[in-house]
């Protein structure tokens, strides 16, 4: 099976090619850098040029594919319009995809999206989300509630470097999986047919709420946490302020997700079933625990690494100059 990957070089494109090439998978990835995606090429992966900001780059991409996978969405630094990236390209791709006969199409969505329909990135993903269901097209839609990788910046690394980490009141309850593990589950899925046009969470095995992991982060680390509280409305205003730049209009549209907090957003569903057709056992996908904890050992050891180096210098020195 041919696989093409968007969005390839990201935080769980990247785990997913690397996956699909360890499985023995023949994967293609489109990429607007060569330079930046030269590591998947040294993976075995194959690179063809394309931008979903350039529509008729995507057909051509999709020659010999059998399945294609989506883990691709709009960033705060691009120039144009979220909707050029996150909705009409998206579409051109899903007909692309009829087109080119494609046996398989795998998108990634969020966790409970009718809940916030009002909110603009969500309802976009709902929108394609109902043209891949109408497309006749097999698809399998996963829904993600959050991933290990987003919260070292979040939270580990404000506290390695004793900067504060900012955080609303909200009372949001997320059950955090890291990317491994997602896309372990995503190529397994693609042989089981019980996973052909369906909808399905994906999760890890335990809530947390923002304080929980300070607190997890501070016992790992054996470092203190500057906390400071910004009310959800000071978000919000900021939101209405970057809004009056043009530059700043994907960044304001992005904040938006600080509702999804500030309403108490519950992201978590049992996926019992899910592991059990898959075959792979529960006790198997990482807890956030473990993965925090051999983050801050690696961190640490560097630390020690590079201390050890300079206290080495300066003695040299020392005796040098002696």
């Amino acid at each position: 099976m041919a696989l093409l990957v968007l969005g390839s070089t990201g935080t769980l494109g990247r785990q997913i090619v690397r996956k699909a090439l360890n499985e023995g998978f023949q994967v293609k990835c489109l990429v607007r850098n060569f330079r930046k995606a030269a590591f998947l090429k040294e993976w075995g992966a194959e690179l063809i040029y394309g931008d979903l900001i350039l529509p008729e780059t995507i057909p051509l991409a999709l020659i010999d594919v059998t399945a294609l996978i989506d883990c691709s969405t709009g960033r705060t630094n691009d120039s144009c319009s979220i909707e050029s990236i996150d909705l009409k390209s998206k579409y051109i791709l899903i007909e692309s995809a009829i087109k080119g006969k494609i046996k398989r199409f795998i998108f990634f969505s969020i966790m409970d999206s009718s809940s916030y329909m009002d909110i603009k990135l969500v309802m976009l993903k709902i929108m394609i989300e109902m043209r891949i269901k109408k497309s006749g097209l097999n698809f399998t839609i996963f829904c993600i509630p959050g991933f290990f990788q987003g919260l070292i910046p979040q939270y580990a690394l404000p506290i390695l470097d004793q900067k504060s980490i900012w955080i609303t009141s909200e009372s949001s309850s997320i059950s955090y999986i890291s990317t491994q593990d997602v896309a372990n589950i995503v190529i397994k899925s693609l042989s089981i047919s019980q996973f052909t046009n369906k909808y399905l969470p994906i999760t890890g095995n335990k809530t947390w709420k923002s304080l929980d992991i300070i607190n997890l982060c501070q016992r790992i680390s054996g470092r203190r946490a500057k906390k400071n509280q910004v009310p959800v409305f000071i978000l919000s205003l900021l939101q209405i302020f970057v809004q009056s730049f043009q530059w700043s209009i994907n960044i304001a549209e992005r904040l938006a997700f600080t509702e999804i907090l500030s309403r108490g957003y519950y992201a978590n569903a049992d996926i019992k079933e899910i592991l059990y057709i898959l075959k792979i056992n529960k006790d198997d996908i990482e807890p956030l625990e473990f993965y925090l904890q051999e983050y801050f050992e690696r961190v640490m050891k560097k630390i020690r690494e590079v201390n050890s180096q300079v206290l080495s210098s300066n003695n040299t020195t020392s005796e040098i100059e002696f």
